[in-house]
């Protein structure tokens, strides 16, 4: 793949990208996804917040799930063979990626900190890994697009009103804009009741309750970022509603117009529209999989929406192995769920993954540090992944995905 942004050192062999000062000093602050999570707790609203980490229910017991699912797979290491060279190149729908890790599509991640979107598609951008954004990004289809060129990805929610004349419309922006791949969201054939949301006052029409305003006074980073910013809209939505429109009423089009399911008809027609490399993302159940393949889908996301869709469904994880073996190479297999760090990564390689996502890592590392946030998180899985990769005795992602695992 020509590099347009020439000689990149997350590329070179073996990658080792050499953070400066202030990179490591975040670091020793914070080396955690949980210490990440814990200050984006602490700088975000709790109406934020608490959009971002539940789920469905009462205590989000299918996020719980996800992580438990993750945590009970364990990887065997075998010692006594050279790793100094470990090296965690991978590639793609013919492009090369710097590490088996990319930012999932997430839906308004501007509430929880203004201007993730960007943030994470520049970071993205410079560690050549590939960013999905959202129908319900806070930035456009153009616009992402022109902050992370060589990595970005569009994901699809349709909109099926007119015979899905604005589905199509989005297709074809995502086209013009040089989106590499399509990824094509499955599992939303409602909107659930998502109850912390409605406990928090957080749906459409969005009203400003006395503990809304508390909650904003008392994270003023938070607010007077998004003074400076702007309140998040769905910016790639803005085109299908009418001029001067108030970000409420873009919400309320979304709110109204998506959320609803999809047929593989439909998902065919898509096929056929879209020239570049196309992912299904939300299958869980291998028939599903199957069907996938027959229609000439190039990918299968496996994922269960991070746990913020059913309750009732496995985990990613879980499923995956069973997937994997249906697909039998006819198309790529991917991971999304409970990604936290690099072991997590080898996990999911282990378990049968040729790449893996996440969200929530990213969103909360943008949270908690701002700006240095999206590239605080790129290095730490690359760190992570390396220490990882070397303890288990492997030095390339083919060999991760070989590796002996058993469930605890």
């Amino acid at each position: 793949m020509p590099d347009s942004l020439g000689p990149d050192p997350i590329l070179a062999a073996p990658p080792r990208p050499a953070p400066d000062a202030e990179a490591l000093r975040l670091r020793r602050l914070f080396p955690t996804y949980g210490s990440l999570e814990q200050r984006a707790k602490r700088r975000a609203p709790r109406f934020a917040y608490d959009y971002a980490a539940n789920g469905v229910g009462e205590g989000s017991p299918n996020v719980a799930h996800n992580r438990h699912a993750m945590d009970a797979v364990r990887l065997v290491p075998r010692y006594g063979v050279p790793v100094a060279g470990v090296d965690t190149r991978v590639s793609l729908f013919g492009r090369d990626y710097a590490m088996p890790i990319g930012v999932s599509p997430m839906g308004n991640p501007g509430i929880v900190w203004p201007g993730t979107c960007g943030i994470l598609a520049r970071a993205a951008q410079k560690a050549r890994i590939p960013y999905i954004g959202s129908t319900v990004a806070n930035e456009s289809i153009e616009t992402l697009a022109k902050l992370a060129p060589d990595v970005y990805w569009f994901q699809l929610y349709a909109i099926p009103g007119e015979e899905h004349r604005r589905s199509f419309d989005l297709v074809r922006r995502a086209e013009a804009a040089g989106a590499h791949v399509l990824v094509v969201t499955m599992d939303v054939p409602c909107r659930p009741k998502r109850v912390g949301d409605v406990g928090n006052g957080l749906e459409v029409p969005f009203r400003f309750r006395p503990r809304t305003m508390r909650d904003i006074a008392m994270r003023p980073a938070w607010a007077l970022e998004t003074l400076r910013k702007g309140r998040p809209a769905f910016e790639s939505l803005r085109a299908y509603v009418p001029e001067g429109s108030s970000i409420f009423d873009i919400a309320a089009f979304g709110q109204r117009e998506m959320g609803q399911a999809i047929t593989w008809d439909w998902v065919a027609r898509l096929r056929d529209a879209w020239p570049r490399a196309m992912v299904v993302k939300g299958i869980l159940h291998p028939d599903d999989a199957e069907r996938a393949v027959q229609i000439g889908c190039d990918g299968i996301l496996v994922s269960n929406h991070g746990g913020r869709q059913f309750d009732a469904a496995p985990a990613a994880i879980e499923m995956l192995p069973a997937i994997v073996e249906r697909v039998a190479g006819r198309a790529r297999v991917l991971l999304d769920g409970s990604m936290r760090e690099g072991l997590d990564i080898l996990r999911g390689l282990a378990s049968g993954a040729e790449f893996t996502f996440a969200a929530r890592a990213f969103l909360w590392a943008v949270a908690a540090l701002g700006e240095a946030g999206g590239n605080h998180a790129t290095y730490a899985f690359l760190e992570e992944l390396r220490a990882n990769m070397a303890q288990v005795g492997v030095t390339t992602i083919e060999e991760a995905r070989g590796l002996e695992r058993w469930l605890g």
